[in-house]
């Protein structure tokens, strides 16, 4: 299993940092705000009643009524809480979704460039992935015609991340309609949604009942470190899924599912308030992009990354991005961690101050000044 490189960019820029360098973090897709006050006070208040014990393997039944209320309320989608997995983040949902879909040497498809991890979990897991190129002029998104001619008789399923990372890339209703109509069944990682900043949001359940949904509470939520997600699935999978979630993973934390429902209810002003610092962020590092030259041709409209388009500078993104760490002292992410056909870019993630991105970006010009 390959490494995952913006973790050994982080782990040099940590012990760079211990030396006394100074260091602008823009590699890492954590949100930089603290999880908000309900969310805490409801965990203290779960801990203080002694709610520290197993929950039954699927979550907490008031947890699933409360995903499935907002499935309904945001997208107008019925989702039964039957249907709903929690899980202890987002990672162990691929592994359930992908162990419940793949025999071995089953195919999986997935765009190119992709998260870093999904093709690393079909590996593991004995299944191939099979890879669709993206291109910048298309915003990063498929082109219908591409999958079909990837699909064969051992695919089992297709990936859709909306919005999407390390792209930004949102897909509109109709992009995803016609995703739904191609034939297999959807893998959409959701854990970006309601981080977008143009247009609206969809999810793939509006257009088909045979798709598993990945999300969770960490990027949203600032709920990181609580390591809370949950899978929606078929309802013909839910008991294979339910059967490995005992074997591997027992339940997900109690306190933390408690407390994620204050997330679901509580929350909003939070929410609204970060999506708001993160648009500012955005439009600050875009701008700064176009002015030096490497914004990609379409503007990244969710999550909190954009990539910088680097080709004229290097060939090479890992050892360029090392560069800028070492000299500029600033971490960003190499885009052949996301795939070959992202390499000659880089991810930078503005989740993080704008104090400390104006700095990160005038490091980040200085040092393509020195360059021919």
């Amino acid at each position: 299993m390959p490494p995952f490189i913006v973790m050994d960019v982080l782990e040099r820029a940590q012990e760079m940092e211990a030396r006394g360098k100074s260091i602008i973090h823009m590699e890492i897709g954590e949100p930089d705000f603290d999880t908000p006050l309900p969310i805490k006070e409801a965990a203290i208040r779960a801990i203080t009643a002694g709610d520290t014990h197993y929950t039954s393997s699927p979550g907490k039944m008031e947890l699933r009524e409360a995903i499935a209320a907002h499935y309904e309320r945001k997208y107008n989608v019925e989702v039964s809480p039957e249907r709903i997995l929690i899980t202890a983040g987002t990672s162990p949902g691929m592994l359930l979704v992908f162990s419940a879909l793949m025999e071995q040497g089953d195919e999986i498809i997935l765009p190119d460039p992709y998260y870093a991890c999904y093709p690393n979990f079909i590996r593991y897991l004995g299944g191939q992935p099979v890879f669709v190129p993206v291109w910048e002029e298309d915003g990063f998104k498929y082109r219908p015609e591409e999958i079909k001619k990837s699909i064969s008789a051992r695919t089992r399923a297709i990936i859709v991340n909306s919005p999407s990372n390390p792209t930004g890339t949102v897909f509109s209703g109709e992009e995803l309609a016609a995703m739904a109509e191609i034939g297999p069944t959807i893998i959409s990682d959701e854990i970006y949604h309601g981080l977008i900043y143009e247009g609206e949001e969809h999810t793939i359940l509006e257009y088909t009942d045979q798709a598993f949904v990945i999300n969770g509470f960490s990027k949203l939520y600032a709920m990181t470190g609580w390591r809370l997600g949950w899978v929606i699935t078929p309802p013909e999978y839910i008991r294979a899924m339910q059967k490995m979630q005992q074997n591997l993973f027992i339940c997900a934390p109690s306190f933390a599912q408690t407390a994620a429902i204050s997330a679901l209810t509580e929350c909003d002003r939070y929410i609204e308030d970060m999506v708001q610092a993160y648009d500012e962020r955005r439009r600050y590092v875009l701008k700064r992009l176009n002015e030096m030259g490497i914004a990609t041709r379409v503007a990244p409209t969710g999550a909190f990354y954009a990539l910088a388009n680097v080709k004229k500078y290097t060939s090479d993104s890992y050892a360029f991005a090392f560069e800028i760490l070492e000299k500029a002292g600033v971490a960003v992410t190499p885009g052949i961690d996301f795939g070959p056909n992202c390499e000659g870019y880089l991810r930078l993630s503005y989740a993080n101050s704008l104090e400390n991105l104006k700095e990160g970006m005038d490091r980040i010009e200085r040092f393509l000044a020195q360059l021919p």
